[in-house]
């Protein structure tokens, strides 16, 4: 069988990745790259060295300024031609008009892979476009010529609402790298975190990570904050919640500053650390769309995770077992009691059929399916 030859157009800086939807896009081009001849036409603010096995090409505008782009349609054209490509993917909806026009030049069927349904997204956010965003949504995915859902929410939605066929759809999820599910030594991180931070080897620690300038992320800090610290109080147990994450504003900073069961960590490298050495991740949106690519990579760790139902949206619970504690969104009464009554000694791992399922490899193989039948 011949190597199919893919275009991926990237609309935004992602390498190297540092939050879950860099993570995405670059986890699946890594997987890409050993399967195909991948070439990436990347907005040039991304540093391009980290995604070995593709040709990388980064001089795109980035999405706020992806009109102007079509002053390189030539020159992707040119790429196309050059490399002689089967397939385009265009990563989330935004640039759809370029992909477009790349097939009306050359021929060539394109995919759009989706993340979320955008203008939804942009709806969470307030933004007074999102109507008109979800008219050409739903144009572009419906001229495209295959689509990618990052869960069947998305797609089910998608075929719903869009018209789209079910032939030209498919769910091709977040993954995780082959090394994790490995023995995470949880005991060891857990007693160096809490030695580091001087908090009782009786607490409970709990995690919230994430973009903390995304709205959905923004309204988890008031809920954590507001609704569950004053009912965790009335408890009187020993707690503390790590929040992790770029792009806090000052004005969250000192809230978070006041509260004393609670530790900011900002950015962090190796946010799997925290997902090892704390008890559980806690996740208390009420907004936002796709998968919750944290829940993802907690679970890669083993760690046990407290959600909203909105929040456990994309995940199959067939394959989590018990490590997922699904509440009403709202009820933060029962939220606070799960939190409570959450034991850390008696935590069982993360099915095997997880790791299956979110395995980038599986996951690839999969899209291989899809893309060598266009």
């Amino acid at each position: 069988m011949d190597t199919p030859v893919v275009l991926g157009i990237v609309s935004y800086a992602v390498f190297p990745a540092r939050m879950g939807g860099q993570k995405c896009v670059q986890g699946f081009y890594e997987q890409l790259a050993k399967e195909t001849k991948l070439i990436l036409a990347v907005a040039k603010n991304n540093q391009t060295d980290t995604l070995p096995g593709a040709q990388v090409e980064n001089f795109l505008f980035d999405h706020w300024k992806g009109p102007l782009n079509i002053i390189y349609l030539f020159r992707l054209i040119k790429l196309i031609r050059k490399y002689q490509v089967n397939t385009i993917i265009i990563e989330h909806s935004y640039f759809g008009w370029l992909g477009l026009l790349l097939r009306w030049f050359t021929g060539k069927p394109f995919v759009i892979r989706s993340h979320n349904i955008e203008a939804h997204r942009f709806r969470d956010m307030q933004r007074l476009f999102w109507q008109t965003y979800h008219s050409y949504e739903k144009y572009v995915h419906r001229k495209a010529d295959h689509n990618f859902f990052i869960t069947e929410e998305d797609l089910n939605y998608a075929i719903t609402n869009w018209q789209l066929k079910p032939e030209k759809c498919t769910v091709i999820t977040y993954g995780v790298k082959p090394e994790a599910g490995i023995d995470t030594s949880k005991p060891v991180l857990r007693r160096r975190i809490l030695e580091y931070f001087k908090i009782p080897t009786n607490s409970l620690l709990f995690l919230f990570n994430g973009t903390l300038n995304y709205t959905p992320n923004t309204d988890a800090l008031h809920i954590i904050v507001y609704e569950l610290l004053p009912r965790l109080r009335e408890k009187k147990i020993s707690f503390t919640i790590f929040i992790c994450g770029s792009d806090l504003s000052e004005q969250w900073e000192q809230v978070l500053k006041e509260q004393p069961e609670i530790i900011y960590g900002g950015f962090v490298d190796d946010i799997n650390v925290f997902m090892i050495g704390t008890d559980c991740s806690i996740n208390p949106v009420t907004l936002g769309g796709g998968i919750k690519t944290k829940l993802v990579e907690a679970l890669a760790c083993h760690q046990t995770v407290i959600t909203t139902t909105t929040g456990v949206k994309g995940l199959l619970p067939t394959l989590t077992g018990d490590k997922v504690k699904v509440i009403p969104d709202y009820d933060w009464t029962v939220f606070a009691n799960a939190m409570s009554n959450l034991n850390p000694y008696h935590q069982s791992m993360t099915p095997d059929a997880f790791f299956e399922h979110h395995n980038w490899k599986n996951i690839i193989a999969k899209a291989l399916v899809s893309l060598r039948s266009l």
